[in-house]
């Protein structure tokens, strides 16, 4: 093992630490890190490998964050997925958007399937969906067709589940099933609120029954969720891609989750479903920032900061509408409150762990065993 020492601490190399380098030796791979980290851990490899030996007289902490998913394993990567980006927007450029996917394909035969690069994948990932949106649009365009309102949505959207489970069903990354999900999710949704609309006779369902529409997106807000968390709780330890699976439909279910909590709490006060003009009132105001604040709390509760991130915007809205309204701080209300926001979200994310350890403090030991530990 390699040691290393400064300012009275001194720490030992832990298990993924020595497997990551492994990886990076060419000795395994970098899908089977995880794996076989997990399968270590669990023959009891753990405790000779993970330890932290700690002076008295250290004031540092280590913080160890097993939620996003391990992207880069060097420079390498980094510059392979530059060369990725420049080379699609030359082909997109000098060609067509159709002449993208040849070029994706070719790509992550080699970046994916041999090379096994993270990053590389993420970005091909989407480029698969935006290759699938835009190609759709062309077609849409050449036949003439001139879909609006939700039609267009449900057109927009119709090949994303195909396209991309065919993707995720040859490369098996992560975000490409998270991808699968999400758009399977929107398809459904949009669907279904295209056919109530033809029932009822109005081209915007959502428009003309926000009550009915709110209901409807909240429900499907918290079947994503409660997906997300199914692939959550099957790895509490974060060791497997359930884990990085489940970090991507987190990045969905959350602001899907907010939107509908808001769409809920507004509901024909304003037109539009998810209209920014909610937050324009001292009482709407009031009430974003109760609704951030338990979506804080939700993410602490299941160790999830994307929770955090995704009421980033409603917040630093929200704040700038009190501050307004009350007529303070005049025309540096906008700064004021991204100031204030920052400085939350600041507190939240270097305190994490205490304020996770008092999320947890009133919840049943049976649901506790069931979260990500305490770290």
């Amino acid at each position: 093992m390699r040691h290393s020492c400064g300012q009275g601490e001194r720490f030992v190399d832990t298990l993924r630490q020595v497997l990551d380098r492994a990886a990076g030796s060419g000795l395994i791979n970098e899908a089977q890190v995880r794996p076989l980290e997990a399968y270590l851990s669990q023959n009891g490899f753990v405790a000779s490998t993970q330890v932290a030996v700690k002076a008295a007289t250290s004031m540092e902490a280590s913080v160890e964050d097993t939620e996003a998913p391990r992207f880069v394993r060097g420079f390498h990567d980094v510059l392979i997925t530059i060369g990725v980006l420049i080379l699609l927007a030359g082909v997109w450029g000098l060609g067509s958007i159709l002449a993208m996917l040849p070029v994706i394909i070719i790509l992550a035969e080699i970046l994916v399937v041999r090379q096994r690069l993270a990053l590389p994948a993420v970005v091909l990932s989407l480029a698969t969906v935006i290759w699938a949106f835009y190609t759709m649009m062309f077609l849409v365009e050449w036949q003439g067709i001139t879909p609006s309102g939700t039609a267009w949505v449900l057109t927009m959207l119709s090949p994303l589940p195909v396209v991309m489970g065919a993707f995720y069903w040859r490369y098996r990354i992560p975000i490409g099933l998270s991808i699968l999900l999400l758009s399977f999710f929107a398809f459904l949704l949009t669907g279904l609120f295209y056919l109530l609309g033809y029932a009822a006779g109005t081209k915007d369902f959502a428009e003309t029954y926000p009550a009915v529409s709110a209901v409807i997106f909240a429900i499907s807000a918290v079947a994503l969720f409660a997906v997300a968390m199914r692939y959550d709780l099957s790895d509490p330890g974060r060791v497997t891609r359930r884990s990085d699976i489940a970090f991507w439909l987190h990045l969905g279910a959350a602001p899907a989750l907010l939107y509908a909590m808001l769409g809920l709490v507004f509901v024909g006060q304003v037109d539009g479903l998810l209209s920014l003009e909610r937050m324009q009132t001292y009482d709407s105001a009031a009430k974003v920032l109760a609704i951030v604040v338990v979506l804080m709390a939700i993410g602490l509760i299941i160790d999830r900061r994307a929770f955090v991130t995704s009421g980033l915007v409603s917040l630093i809205a929200a704040i700038g509408s009190i501050l307004s309204r009350g007529e303070i701080g005049g025309g540096s209300a906008v700064f004021i409150a991204l100031s204030i926001a920052g400085a939350f979200v600041l507190v939240i994310g270097v305190g994490w762990p205490q304020l996770r350890r008092l999320a947890l403090g009133p919840l049943p030991e049976t649901l506790k065993a069931k979260l990500p530990p305490l770290r």
